[in-house]
């Protein structure tokens, strides 16, 4: 089952519509109840040149109906499609894969964002968008109290790249931003059969070997970060396969920052070896994929930490 749904044209003649500034994208899965944060925000915003695409991954709550409605009142483009549930990975690139706008703003299906969210963006991005070596402009979060959520960014603004902040200046937390859509289309999931869950970070951190982002100490996210609403991974078992190719890219491409973050290293060779754990690989298939004789001697001090968390993690949920 695939339904599309898009806005009409905004001309009478049956021209298409003139490509919007941002293409805001939702994933979503059974979020009937908290999908409205996203409309709301949106039909809030001071900047209209946007769109909405909404990538349905296999609900069965009556969203399709629920966005049918509001694509019939609302004033700015809505694309919803439908697809088996195959994980949000997969709604990501196929929400790239139909979007229009210039740049590519995910906002989940759990969160909202501040009225002039866009509009701040813009601003933002028209200081650095000559400039082909930046892709992005993230921001600051917020919860519903107007707290911040997560540390601040070292300047206002920062000019760097998501490795650089997380291992060099320690910046935790929910941040949200864009990149050019041109950028996300260049760096698509990957999505290995029968996996319904890969980090985003993945993703991320290989556009941030890249290009540069600048960040800005302003909230214009707004997170729940309380109740049963709050989107989850309880069981890590399931996701092993897509957990593992994420840690195996830090070890192998991202060990540059070794001394600026080295306990962030040593976690990571610790759940590369829990993940391959889960999977059944042999030791000699788990050293085998390590490029560099630094990323092995972590994988080798992580071995018995790693093979602890996977016993308890198969104590506590289970075998795959």
């Amino acid at each position: 089952m695939v339904d599309v749904l898009s806005a009409p044209s905004r001309a009478a003649s049956g021209e298409p519509p003139a490509a919007p500034l941002f293409t805001v994208f939702t994933p979503t899965f059974n979020r009937v109840a908290t999908l409205h944060r996203v409309y709301d925000s949106l039909r809030a915003q001071t900047l209209r040149d946007f769109e909405w695409v909404v990538v349905d991954d296999g609900s069965s709550d009556g969203t399709d109906a629920l966005i049918a409605g509001w694509k019939a009142e609302a004033d700015f483009p809505i694309t919803y499609v439908w697809q088996e549930n195959r994980g949000k990975h997969t709604a990501f690139n196929r929400g790239a894969g139909l979007a229009r706008g210039e740049l590519f703003l995910p906002l989940d299906s759990d969160d909202a964002c501040v009225p002039a969210a866009l509009e701040r963006f813009k601003h933002h991005w028209d200081q650095v968008k000559h400039d082909p070596g930046f892709s992005a402009v993230t921001a600051l979060a917020g919860d519903p109290d107007g707290r911040l959520v997560g540390s601040r960014f070292p300047l206002d603004p920062t000019d760097s790249d998501s490795l650089e902040i997380r291992y060099r200046h320690k910046v935790r937390g929910d941040k949200w931003g864009f990149h050019r859509l041109a950028v996300i289309r260049e760096h698509p999931f990957p999505e290995p059969e029968g996996v319904k869950f890969v980090p985003e970070g993945l993703v991320w951190s290989r556009i941030a070997r890249r290009y540069k982002t600048r960040y800005v100490n302003e909230p214009l996210l707004v997170v729940h970060t309380t109740g049963g609403d709050r989107l989850t991974v309880a069981n890590p078992i399931p996701s092993a396969e897509g957990r593992l190719l994420y840690y195996r890219e830090v070890l192998n491409h991202e060990l540059g920052w070794f001394w600026s973050a080295p306990l962030q290293f040593l976690r990571a060779a610790t759940n590369n070896v829990r993940y391959a754990t889960h999977l059944g690989l042999s030791l000699t298939a788990q050293g085998r994929v390590l490029a560099r004789s630094t990323a092995r001697a972590l994988w080798l001090v992580g071995l018995p930490a790693g093979a602890l968390l996977a016993w308890r993690d198969r104590a506590q949920f289970g075998k795959r």
